[in-house]
């Protein structure tokens, strides 16, 4: 089961990214590109959803239906 899940990604001045999710409270990921610090921050954001389902926390994340939008970040 696939949900969206919002993610702010900023260029911090040592050179790397951070993400944080205010939809995912606790999920920070860091990464020296984008692509590598939205593959973590998918992978902290797993293992918090599957930490708060255990706990009979559900978070109230829109699931992916048949269409929606998504950034796309392309190098030149």
């Amino acid at each position: 089961m696939e949900q969206i899940i919002n993610i702010h990604v900023e260029k911090l001045p040592e050179g790397v990214y951070l993400a944080t999710s205010d939809d995912v409270p606790g999920l920070v990921a860091q990464g020296r590109t984008v692509t590598e610090t939205m593959e973590i921050a998918g992978d902290v954001a797993r293992k918090i959803l599957e930490a708060q389902a255990e706990r009979l926390k559900n978070p109230n994340l829109p699931f992916i239906g048949d269409s929606f939008d998504c950034a796309l970040v392309v190098g030149a």
